[in-house]
């Protein structure tokens, strides 16, 4: 079972170089960069032509008596990282979901951060 899990993010880890090789976040249309852990969902937005971080966001800070489901805190996170975005003047982002399937947490975090007003 170890060697499954393993053999899982080594496969997550070279999508996401092979992404990363191809999409490049400027000043004007960052990357917005997504990881999961097992409890928490981390975003930021990411300069790659200056290599900074410009800001980011994570469900580490949400209250801890509210039990909310992973796609909850998806979805507050990508509503967040928006609200920062458009208060920092960006409204066009490229989206880099580091390798990981395009459904569950990262669809919900990808549909929030649009219906906030992000384009991507």
């Amino acid at each position: 079972m170890k060697d499954r899990n393993i053999k899982k993010q080594k496969a997550r880890l070279k999508r996401s170089r092979r992404t990363r090789g191809k999409i490049r976040g400027t000043a004007e249309r960052p990357r917005l960069v997504v990881f999961k852990s097992l409890n928490h969902i981390y975003a930021q937005l990411v300069d790659d032509t200056s290599r900074r971080t410009i800001t980011g966001v994570s469900s580490l800070k949400s209250d801890p008596k509210a039990q909310r489901k992973q796609t909850e805190k998806a979805r507050a996170v990508g509503a967040d990282i928006a609200r920062k975005a458009q208060d920092l003047g960006i409204k066009s982002i490229i989206f880099d979901r580091s390798g990981y399937r395009y459904h569950g947490n990262i669809k919900a975090l990808a549909e929030a951060a649009r219906e906030a007003g992000l384009e991507f």
